[in-house]
This record gives C-alpha cells, structure tokens and sequence, in this order.
C-alpha cells in the first residue's frame, strides 16, 4: 500500500464535492445526487481492491508459519 492511495481518494472526493455543488447551484439535485452516489461507488471499490490484498496477505502469511 502506498499513500498516493489516499492522495487518490481525497482527490475524488474534493472533484465530486465540487461537481454537485455546481450542480446544485444549477437546480440538478437529482444528477448532482447520481454524481455522488457513483463517486461513493469508484471509492468503494479502490476500498475492497485493498481489502482483497490486505486479506491475500495475510492468507500468505498464515500459511507461511502454518
């Protein structure tokens, strides 16, 4: 794992904060409500991607000292 992980996710957060309060400010509640739900999505799965690994690591280890 590397920091520029969590440089990534920031990054989505702050361009989709953005995007909705422009689409907010436009009257696009729905779309800027679409926008975040998919910006929650892409974060997700970064999530359960590491998730995966961390547990791939750690099924490597036990069976290292197992």
């Amino acid at each position: 794992m590397d920091i520029s992980v969590i440089f990534k996710i920031a990054a989505i957060g702050i361009l989709i904060t953005v995007i909705c309060q422009i689409l907010k400010k436009s009257d696009r509640d729905d779309i800027a409500t679409l926008v975040a739900l998919a910006g929650l999505i892409i974060v997700l799965s970064l999530v359960v991607n590491m998730v995966g690994d961390l547990f791939d690591s750690l099924k490597s280890i036990i069976n290292l000292y197992g």
